[in-house]
């Protein structure tokens, strides 16, 4: 029975949280520690704590952890433990992959379209103003004004637009070379 609480518990948390896996935390808090009691409050921080330590996405990760704690707790067997994980994990991804599942799914169906064409070319300036706010709020004095800013922008621009350098590589190369200035 705690398997189908578990998968319904992290369903319903994948289901209602929204902004990523932080805005998680509290939701996962009010089920798992105040609502069903399968951990301490003092638990939760070291598995959030954990989670946060780990590669991945702190909302999935927080998820296996807590599925394989819950499972614990309760004297399951080690591979129960593991069971529970995966099933916690999979419950609180689940919700996300059928959304994104249906948008290619319709996005196929009218990418062809010329009203989406339309609409797609109509929304780029919002793009690309959306882009440039986020920018904008990076943007510090200590870096606007600095002469390696300019100089990786510019450096970044040339590789993408004449270059033809892939983005991901551009970032990668960024990111070192600022790491390295810094």
């Amino acid at each position: 029975m705690i398997f189908l609480e578990l998968f319904w518990t992290f369903l319903v948390i994948g289901i209602f949280s929204f902004g990523g896996g932080y805005a998680m935390l509290s939701l996962i808090q009010s089920k798992v520690v105040t609502e069903h009691a399968w951990i301490t409050a003092e638990q939760f921080t070291d598995i959030v704590a954990i989670s946060q330590a780990t590669p991945g996405p702190v909302g999935i990760n927080t998820a296996t952890y807590m599925g394989y704690t819950v499972t614990h707790n309760l004297g399951y067997s080690e591979w129960a433990c593991i069971g529970g994980s995966a099933l916690a994990s999979l419950a609180v991804v689940l919700p996300s992959f059928v959304i994104v599942l249906s948008i290619c799914w319709l996005y196929q169906k009218v990418r062809k379209s010329n009203l989406f064409a339309s609409l797609m070319k109509d929304i780029r300036p919002l793009i690309i103003g959306m882009i440039a706010a986020a920018a904008g709020i990076l943007v510090t004095p200590q870096n606007f004004f600095h002469w390696s800013s300019w100089l990786l922008l510019a450096g970044a621009f040339i590789s993408c637009k004449f270059l033809k350098i892939s983005p991901i590589w551009v970032i990668l190369a960024g990111g070192l070379i600022g790491l390295a200035i810094y």
